[in-house]
């Protein structure tokens, strides 16, 4: 499934895996990830963390009508604020995706699938 734009110059066509990646990018760079984690893992009991190249396999983009819709699963890190850290990869990914598709996000949900110790 991708995004279609219409401008005066033509079609462009954005897959969902291509914003997956802006995304998840973009998350990774607030303080307080861990990482990316898979959203089918947490029904085995199990949390890993994703590498960059596999960032589409936690992160679920949609598109109602005119919106779009982005839903994360990350692994935050021990010892912050839950809240403040998902309030941070909301604004940052909204802000990240609207700036570099030129498209409004309508929503950002983070599910939190793990805490992790960092090591020193």
């Amino acid at each position: 499934m991708s995004i279609e734009l219409k401008n005066e110059f033509g079609n462009i066509d954005i897959s969902n895996e291509t914003i997956a990646q802006i995304a998840g990018g973009a998350a990774i760079e607030c303080y307080g990830i861990v990482g990316m984690a898979s959203k089918h893992q947490i029904r085995d009991g199990l949390t890993d963390i994703l590498r960059k190249e596999n960032f589409t396999k936690g992160v679920i983009v949609r598109q109602i009508g005119n919106d779009l819709h982005i839903d994360m699963y990350v692994i935050i890190s021990y010892g912050t604020k839950i809240s403040e850290v998902a309030y941070q990869v909301q604004s940052k990914v909204r802000y990240t995706t609207t700036k570099t598709l030129g498209m409004d996000v309508k929503s950002v949900n983070i599910y939190v699938q793990g805490v992790r110790v960092t090591n020193l």
